[in-house]
């Protein structure tokens, strides 16, 4: 099966880019969605995990708020 990650971010936040970051260094793919640029995404991101705060990633359906490099290790089985 292949992950579907979705990263919910803003350009100006730091956090986001860690999880970028981490996703492009262990050559996982992922959607980055800037909700700074899309209300409709930004809803969506609500939605999903009750916080407005980023970055939201979803995987495989499993939300997590913020950047928890352990949590997503243990997601997407990668060690």
């Amino acid at each position: 099966m292949v992950d579907k990650v979705i990263v919910y971010s803003t350009s100006s936040c730091p956090w986001c880019h860690r999880a970028h970051d981490f996703f492009k260094k262990n050559k996982i793919n992922f959607t980055d969605i800037n909700i700074g640029e899309n209300q409709k995404a930004a809803k969506e991101m609500v939605k999903k995990s009750g916080q407005k705060g980023v970055p939201v990633i979803d995987i495989n359906g499993e939300i997590m708020v913020g950047f928890d490099e352990q949590a997503i290790k243990k997601a997407l089985k990668i060690k």
